[in-house]
């Protein structure tokens, strides 16, 4: 606009005759001046500014594609970043669990050896008192046959005769069991009634 202003001035100035000014061109460059303005604007709207555009949409939709992209990463790194979480409290969850279940294995696996050891410990005790029981009967029956014949051996002696009868023999070995036995019973202090006879 200011240029058809120059222009109108130019024109004027002409007219009348006037030398023109040094601020403002010559008639004739004003128009070709015009003339390359307009044919470069046109070369440029016609194959330039195109390019421009297409490259400006491309870099937008690039740019946008990115930033979108990066968004769907960024979501799906959240959502895997929540699965992990999960994942990690249910391992936590799930060991907590083994060891509450290994506690309990390891508490019943002791109770039942402590009941294993107490029934073999039982074992070994019972039949150690048969033993001993069996080996007392046998020391007993043993000392009475020992016992027996000492007593015939000192009864033979004390009456002066043979007791080779054994019936008789029994006769006295009992009766000196018998007696040996009441002492026990009836007397504390060990005193025997027939250790005096002999």
């Amino acid at each position: 606009m200011s240029t058809l202003v120059a222009a109108a001035v130019l024109v004027a100035q002409e007219a009348e005759g006037e030398e023109p000014s040094p601020l403002f061109p010559h008639l004739s460059e004003l128009i070709v001046g015009l003339v390359a303005f307009a044919l470069l604007f046109f070369f440029l709207s016609r194959t330039v500014w195109p390019m421009f555009e297409r490259t400006y949409a491309e870099r937008t939709a690039a740019i946008e594609g990115g930033i979108k992209r990066a968004q769907e990463a960024q979501a799906e790194a959240q959502r895997a970043l929540e699965q992990y979480r999960a994942q990690l409290a249910d391992a936590r969850g799930e060991a907590a669990r083994i060891r509450e279940d290994a506690k309990t294995q390891g508490a019943a696996i002791l109770a039942e050896m402590r009941r294993s050891a107490q029934a073999d410990a039982d074992r070994i005790v019972e039949r150690a008192h048969t033993q001993v029981a069996a080996e007392r009967e046998q020391v007993v029956r043993s000392l009475r046959a020992e016992v027996g014949t000492l007593a015939t051996e000192l009864a033979e002696r004390v009456v002066g005769e043979s007791l080779a009868d054994d019936a008789r023999a029994q006769r006295v070995v009992e009766r000196f069991l018998a007696e040996l036995e009441a002492s026990e019973a009836a007397g504390p202090d060990g005193a025997r009634p027939g250790a005096r006879e002999a």
